[in-house]
């Protein structure tokens, strides 16, 4: 099999490298996470301006890319920049939904979403933890709409959306993949948000939903989501993993120059051969890590199970690297890497929450198992 990026995606992941290279500094950081809207609304149109948000969607969807590598060479330079867009939660989840079971009818949105149009995607519930089928919020039909009743939790950026794509069950019970809807909510009146700051970056939202939308809000078949949910899950699985593996990559480099330039003793700490072996775990676990993603984004077109299985094992790795690397980073550090004036500290605490969402090491784990026992 043949590693290499084509031409395309090593144009994209250049000038991708490059721009935020350029843009992003500690202090415009700090700046993002402190804001009202919880990213940067300047890097966010610099980013929809270059086609960054088209390189996620394929060519009949509006996007030039949409395949698996395009997901990981996207979400590692933006891991690299240790950015927080909500490239995942517009583009990736309430995006790909909107294109798998909208089609042509959704068009005008796709086309808002590459152009900057910020969507969020309500799906987790407080009950949930980590089941994707388990919706509780529900959709019932009133007169010619739909009325949709319930809470989702954790919605990214759901205090600066312009729409929001909802699950809702329309049909069986809380835990049965059969029955569970899509529909796009416009906020307003019926749509309440409770927002706050995640940690690691960005803003997220407990959002509370009693409100009454028109037939043509509901987005592909009634009750027949799941599929569609599941692979939109495993595509924004894969983009966090390689968000991750990018996050690790600078870890590494910013321990790296730290211990090239601290000096004990006379010498460079980087010279003890103590720090010498843990930095060489380092480097394992990192390229553990980029050959799972590899593994995950090659195949996200095969059948359901052996999808779902390189989307657990992944998962598994990644949730376990990261937490070694960050761990490493911090302690070869000492105290200066978790201050907030120094980078690494955003960095290691990014890093150790992408082992929390889309499930942690042990769900993944447990997951894995079943899958291959099925």
């Amino acid at each position: 099999m043949n590693f290499q990026l084509t031409e395309e995606r090593q144009m994209l992941q250049d000038s991708l490298r490059r721009y935020l290279s350029d843009t992003v500094s500690p202090e415009a950081l700090i700046e993002a996470t402190d804001s009202e809207t919880g990213h940067s609304e300047t890097l966010w149109q610099g980013l929809a301006e270059m086609g960054v948000i088209g390189a996620l969607f394929a060519e009949e969807q509006g996007g030039f890319g949409g395949a698996g590598f395009d997901l990981s060479v996207v979400f590692e330079e933006i891991g690299r920049a240790g950015v927080f867009e909500p490239l995942i939660e517009s583009g990736v989840l309430a995006g790909g939904l909107l294109a798998e079971l909208g089609g042509e009818a959704q068009a005008d949105r796709i086309e808002g979403i590459i152009g900057g149009q910020i969507l969020a995607f309500a799906h987790a519930e407080p009950g949930a933890r980590y089941d994707l089928e388990h919706v509780e919020t529900k959709a019932a039909r009133a007169g010619d709409g739909w009325k949709i009743t319930g809470q989702k939790s954790v919605v990214g950026f759901a205090g600066v959306a312009e729409g929001f794509v909802v699950t809702a069950r329309t049909g069986g019970d809380p835990s049965d993949t059969d029955g569970i809807s899509v529909f796009f909510v416009e906020p307003g009146e019926g749509v309440e948000i409770r927002d706050y700051a995640m940690n690691g970056g960005g803003r997220a939202g407990e959002v509370s939903f009693d409100v009454t939308v028109p037939a043509e809000a509901l987005i592909g078949p009634e009750r027949g989501a799941w599929d569609a949910l599941e692979r939109a899950n495993a595509r924004a699985t894969c983009a966090a993993c390689a968000e991750a593996l990018g996050l690790m990559e600078t870890c590494r480099a910013l321990t790296v120059d730290y211990l090239q330039g601290r000096k004990q003793f006379g010498k460079p700490i980087g010279k003890f051969q103590a720090l010498q072996h843990r930095m060489a775990d380092v480097l394992i676990e990192i390229e553990q890590a980029r050959s799972a993603v590899i593994n995950l984004a090659g195949h996200l077109e095969s059948d359901r199970v052996t999808r779902e299985r390189h989307v657990s094992a992944s998962k598994n790795l990644i949730g376990r690297a990261g937490r070694l690397v960050a761990e490493e980073a911090i302690q070869m550090h000492g105290g200066i890497g978790m201050t907030q004036e120094y980078a690494l500290g955003h960095f290691a605490k990014r890093l150790i929450m992408v082992d929390h969402r889309f499930g942690d090491t042990d769900h993944h784990l447990e997951r894995f198992i079943r899958l291959s026992a099925a």
